[in-house]
């Protein structure tokens, strides 16, 4: 079994892990950066926010060209078609861009790169593989993952993930959205403009949990306006897969009146969860709190010297700091 030694080891190489492995190895420290993935940059460049945002770029396009509303700005579009194949294509090479972006900075900065999925060993070491790797300062970056509906499988295919919602091979004609959040509005907001119907179910009563109430009321009334339909306050108790659609059974939270809604796509976007799991985050002497969060102060340092934490493996807007 192999040894390495660092000054710094991040684990997770998303926008909070590279970032800090760069700045890290610019100030003259020596650093590494391990990932799962064979491509840098995590879920945000490779899954998220980066392609989410080029289909959101494209199909807004496709619609302004095919709705007829450039005509009021003299341009007269015709004949307009919808290349779904090189819509997906542009945006993978977007994807890739930016990734080898980031490799070429990881080479430009000597930051050293390892693949693999890491666990501590102690309070300064980890487990990579069978390589342990020895820093004196390690920045957990781990990120979040999609957090499953229970009683909904995920298929990629019919019933899909954030993931799967990226790389639909075509327009659905219904797709429902398994909750009201950023995620599921803006997928949603990508196929709605490339000619699916989309419906969101939220089990709150408005859209956007946790966000301020007049953003939610005026957010929900230009959704509305461009067509989505909107299930606020129901829940979603059931799925069965017949003959190429999907039947979701939804339930009103205030009268329990059910219904049955077919879709052609389901999209499931309740929302994340942190990736701690595997860690091991008890052999460095650390633990996750009850929504798998690693606590931290207000520089990311947890209870324990010489381990920080970044990003959502972290709490967010409702951070609870506690004294050192």
């Amino acid at each position: 079994m192999s040894e390495l030694e660092f000054d710094v080891l991040v684990i997770g190489a998303g926008p909070g892990g590279y970032v800090a492995a760069i700045r890290a190895a610019q100030l003259g420290l020596n650093t590494a950066c391990v990932d799962a993935r064979e491509t840098l940059g995590g879920t945000c460049l490779n899954v998220g926010c980066i392609p989410s945002k080029a289909l959101l770029h494209a199909s807004q396009s496709y619609e302004q060209a095919s709705s007829g509303a450039l005509e009021k700005l003299g341009i007269d579009v015709s004949g307009v078609k919808l290349n779904l194949k090189s819509m997906l294509a542009d945006k993978d090479k977007t994807v890739e861009g930016l990734t080898k972006g980031i490799e070429f900075l990881f080479k430009k900065n000597g930051v050293t790169r390892l693949t693999g999925l890491a666990a501590f060993t102690g309070p300064n070491t980890v487990k990579i593989g069978d390589q342990t790797v020895r820093a004196k300062d390690i920045i957990i970056a781990t990120g979040s993952s999609v957090r499953a509906l229970p009683g909904i499988e995920i298929d990629q295919k019919s019933v899909v993930d954030s993931t799967g919602a990226l790389d639909l091979q075509k327009v659905p004609d219904h797709m429902v959205v398994i909750g009201g959040g950023v995620i599921g509005l803006e997928l949603g907001s990508v196929w709605r403009r490339l000619g699916a119907q989309v419906t969101i179910i939220e089990f709150e009563d408005q859209i956007l949990p946790g966000f301020d109430g007049e953003v939610r009321k005026n957010a929900a009334r230009v959704f509305k306006k461009q067509g989505f339909k909107m299930l606020t306050g129901h829940k979603v108790t059931g799925a069965k897969k017949t003959a190429g659609k999907v039947e979701l059974s939804v339930e009103k939270r205030s009268t329990n009146k059910t219904e049955t809604i077919e879709a052609d796509v389901v999209l499931v976007a309740i929302g994340r969860h942190p990736n701690t799991d595997g860690l091991k985050l008890e052999k460095a002497g650390l633990s996750a709190n009850s929504a798998g969060q690693v606590e931290v102060d207000g520089e990311g340092r947890t209870k324990v010297a010489g381990i920080w934490a970044i990003g959502d493996v972290t709490p967010g807007l409702r951070r609870r700091y506690f004294s050192r």
